[in-house]
């Protein structure tokens, strides 16, 4: 686990890339390897998982909740979560706003943009996501703050496909970026690739990938 880690650690350094652990299924015995090594974003897919891990690992830590989020889980990450990352409805939006209000805290989020060919994948179409920014009910949620796009590209080894969908994301954020967030510094977030196709992301833009497999072996 080691060598891999530095090697995948150096590669998104170079690309000034921030690197989320995935830790799903792992126990805490091996992300505490991992932390020891230096790292401190770690992606979880279920909250309890991810509430019981943080209860037991160094307070340090930086959780990202990377899979879907039901509403009536969100109550229980708002105390600490760093960042949600899959954020695919104004519903799940207004459901971290409140809960957030409840801590007295701003959660920082990634709206998910559906970039994949499979239908199985959740994320707002670019239709969506303007319909979204421009409604007056998320103008008024003053508790989230949103950091940038995420996506997921189509599991498949066809690098062209993969190569523009990514490109098709970085596109649309920057276009995000200049019409709804240029005075806004935190918003500059690109979260696309994983441990398949992270170095394909990072040659299009991409500042945080979330790598699982590659790091940790096979899932659990």
């Amino acid at each position: 686990m080691k060598a891999t880690y530095l090697q995948v650690k150096k590669i998104t350094d170079e690309n000034n890339a921030i690197l989320v652990a995935v830790s799903k299924t792992n126990p805490v015995s091996r992300i505490h390897e991992m932390y020891e090594l230096g790292q401190r974003d770690f992606g979880e897919n279920r909250v309890q998982e991810l509430v019981e891990k943080a209860g037991e690992l160094p307070a340090d830590i930086r959780w990202h909740q990377i899979g879907h989020l039901q509403s009536n889980k969100v109550k229980y990450i708002a105390p600490f979560i760093h960042l949600i990352h899959a954020v695919d409805s104004l519903n799940i939006l207004k459901e971290i706003n409140k809960q957030a209000i409840k801590v007295d805290r701003i959660i920082p989020c990634l709206l998910q943009i559906h970039i994949a060919q499979e239908e199985s994948k959740f994320g707002f179409s670019e239709a969506e996501l303007l319909e979204l920014l421009n409604s007056d009910t998320y103008k008024n949620l003053k508790n989230i703050q949103i950091w940038g796009l995420m996506g997921m590209a189509t599991f498949t080894d066809d690098q062209v496909q993969v190569r523009n969908e990514f490109r098709n994301l970085r596109t649309l954020f920057e276009r995000t970026k200049r019409a709804y967030f240029l005075e806004d510094q935190v918003f500059n977030t690109l979260s696309m690739g994983m441990s398949g196709d992270f170095e394909l992301a990072l040659e299009e833009g991409s500042t945080m990938v979330r790598v699982g497999s590659l790091l940790f072996g096979a899932r659990q």
